[in-house]
């Protein structure tokens, strides 16, 4: 069988929303609806044409299963176009596309809508003992985002991790990773979303979220709220460690750690052989994509494994990449992975690694952040009039995907 070619039409992002900020009115449901009704309307695409729904969400909840159906209902779109859901953690928005490009390589779809949405500030605490009653005192809440990390691996094999931060300390220790190259990282980071900001450099990707006030007319909402363009090694290295009293040495702080968000993001994903029919122009073909499992108390090393098993598969090399988008979970897990890769400090890829910014400043909105970096990355192809770029992420419980676009002629 021949496998056609997926092209990547109109990726679009919600600016990003600090936890129990801007975007808190809006639960991820409602919140997905808004991306999936401005995607239908930006590319004049007939929603009837939507053979699926393809959306990923890291923290689910009861109160809209199945997001990906229930968002395109919400949006009131056609009934008769299905969805779902899908969760591979901080690696979800990612395999969202992905999965949504074997629909179509193999032949199962023609036009697939891809991304994901994430609400962190209305996780959920949850009970495990409510099912069968208590006979006396009080039931134990779980915070939902803690103890999902928590929870990333069985503890019966791995033991207790406390969380992201205990396994980016751990690269930190193994790799070497300085406080001050941390900081200084992240400095970076917040400069170039800054610069981007001001350049309007995100302009063309952006979807304005309509905020419900409690008296008047809804507020637009259209910039990123967790960018510091202030950001300094001096103000960055006042922070404290957050763990501090429990690590020595530990260099993770708030200030150079990914940051809890919301967000949502979608893209059409169309056979190549459709495009003309439906009067869609792709910015974008899908190249090739890999996973890869690694310990999870490293978990963030995951993209090391991953692009090595992606270029193996496919035969690219380093020297093929044009622009590279590594979301950054922690800026010591960043400077992990480019070792590595065998990057050094003064290694000129520098130049196309994350040159918007990542998570660190732009946000990590766990089912989403893989189609922001889509929308950005692609966009950023064009600017450049370059041909492939790679997109990829750690994952919590210690996994690593990755993924490579081609621009479209």
């Amino acid at each position: 069988m021949t496998l056609r070619r997926a092209a990547i039409v109109s990726p679009i992002r919600t600016a990003v929303g600090k936890f129990g900020g801007s975007l808190a009115a809006l639960n991820a449901g409602d919140l997905g609806a808004v991306i999936l009704k401005a995607l239908m309307e930006r590319t004049k695409i007939d929603p009837a044409r939507v053979d699926d729904v393809v959306f990923s969400q890291g923290y689910a909840n009861g109160e809209a299963p199945a997001v990906g159906r229930w968002a395109w209902l919400a949006a009131g779109l056609p009934i008769e176009v299905p969805g779902y859901q899908l969760d591979r953690r901080c690696g979800s928005g990612l395999q969202a596309i992905v999965n949504a490009a074997q629909m179509i390589q193999t032949g199962m779809s023609d036009v697939v809508v891809a991304g994901g949405v994430e609400s962190m500030s209305n996780v959920e605490y949850y009970t495990t003992e409510g099912r069968r009653g208590a006979r006396a005192g009080g039931m134990m809440l779980h915070d939902r985002l803690t103890r999902g990390r928590l929870m990333s691996q069985p503890i019966e094999r791995f033991g207790v991790i406390s969380g992201m931060i205990e396994t980016a300390e751990n690269l930190a220790r193994d790799y070497q990773i300085t406080r001050q190259a941390s900081d200084a990282y992240a400095v970076r980071s917040h400069q170039r979303a800054a610069a981007a900001w001001k350049n309007g450099l995100f302009d063309d990707e952006l979807v304005e979220v309509p905020v419900p006030q409690r008296k008047g007319e809804p507020v637009m909402f259209k910039h990123d709220e967790g960018y510091r363009s202030d950001a300094t090694l001096e103000s960055l290295g006042a922070l404290k460690a957050i763990e501090a009293k429990t690590i020595p040495g530990a260099v993770v702080t708030a200030g150079n750690a990914s940051q809890q968000n919301d967000a949502a993001a979608a893209c059409l994903v169309v056979a190549e052989d459709k495009l003309d029919e439906l009067g869609l122009t792709p910015i974008a073909y899908f190249h090739s994509a890999a996973a890869a499992g690694c310990e999870p108390s490293r978990m963030g090393i995951g993209p090391v494994p991953a692009v090595e098993r992606l270029f193996g598969r496919t035969g690219l090399k380093w020297k093929d990449i044009d622009v590279v988008e590594l979301n950054e979970a922690f800026a010591p897990q960043v400077l992990a992975v480019l070792k590595g890769w065998g990057w050094s400090d003064t290694d000129s890829r520098h130049d196309i690694l994350n040159v918007n910014g990542s998570g660190i400043s732009l946000g990590h909105p766990i089912g989403a952040t893989g189609g922001r970096i889509l929308a950005n990355l692609t966009r950023e192809l064009v600017r450049r009039d370059a041909k492939y770029g790679l997109e990829t992420m750690c994952i919590g419980g210690g996994q690593g995907v990755a993924a490579v676009f081609e621009r479209a002629a």
